[in-house]
C-alpha cells in the first residue's frame, strides 16, 4: 500500500530538518508513536536506526525497527522498515514561500503471512488518517515554539 500526505510547515526547510530528525521528540508529535529510541552510533545519515514503539487504536502494539537508508539534507530521507512492517517510508522537504511542504510518504505493508496484503489493504485508510494527524501536530508543535532566532552578539 501506498499512503501519501503533505502540509506546510511555517519554517524554513533547515530548522524543520532539525526538529524531525530529533529523533526522541517525535512521540511529541507523531501519532501513533509512543517513543523513539536511536539504537546506532551515529545520529545522522544512511546507517541510523531507531526503535519506534507505536501504538494501533491507542494500544500499544509492536516495536519497529527502522533504518535510514538515504540522507540529503534539508531536502529527502529514506527509511526502511523492519518487521513486523515491511517497505519504506520517506520524508521531503520543499521550500516554499512563507515556510516548507513536508511530504510524508509511506509504502508499506504488514510482514504477515499469507494476509498480509489484505490487513494492509484495510490499514491504509487508517494511516493515511493518522499522517496526516501527525502532520498537524509537527506543524502545531513548530508554531507553539515560535520561529527559530538567532541570539544578538
Amino acid at each position: 500500500m501506498r499512503v501519501s500526505r503533505a502540509i506546510d510547515l511555517p519554517c524554513g526547510a533547515e530548522e524543520a530538518w532539525r526538529i524531525l530528525t530529533d529523533w526522541e521528540r517525535q512521540a511529541d508529535w507523531m501519532r501513533d508513536a509512543d517513543a523513539v529510541v536511536v539504537t546506532s552510533t551515529a545520529r545522522t545519515g544512511p546507517g541510523v536506526t531507531l526503535e519506534v514503539r507505536t501504538r494501533l487504536f491507542q494500544i500499544p502494539a509492536f516495536t519497529e525497527t527502522i533504518e535510514m537508508t538515504a540522507w540529503d539534507p534539508p531536502a529527502t530521507l529514506t527509511i526502511q522498515h523492519g518487521p513486523p512492517i515491511r517497505g519504506r517510508g520517506e520524508w521531503s522537504l520543499t521550500p516554499i514561500p512563507d515556510g516548507t511542504r513536508f511530504t510524508w510518504t509511506e509504502e508499506v505493508e504488514l510482514a504477515v503471512p499469507v494476509l498480509g496484503w489484505l490487513l494492509s489493504a484495510c490499514y491504509a485508510p487508517v494511516l493515511g488518517v493518522l499522517l496526516r494527524r501527525s502532520l498537524l501536530g509537527l506543524r502545531a508543535s513548530i508554531i507553539a515554539r515560535g520561529p527559530e532566532r538567532s541570539t544578538p552578539v
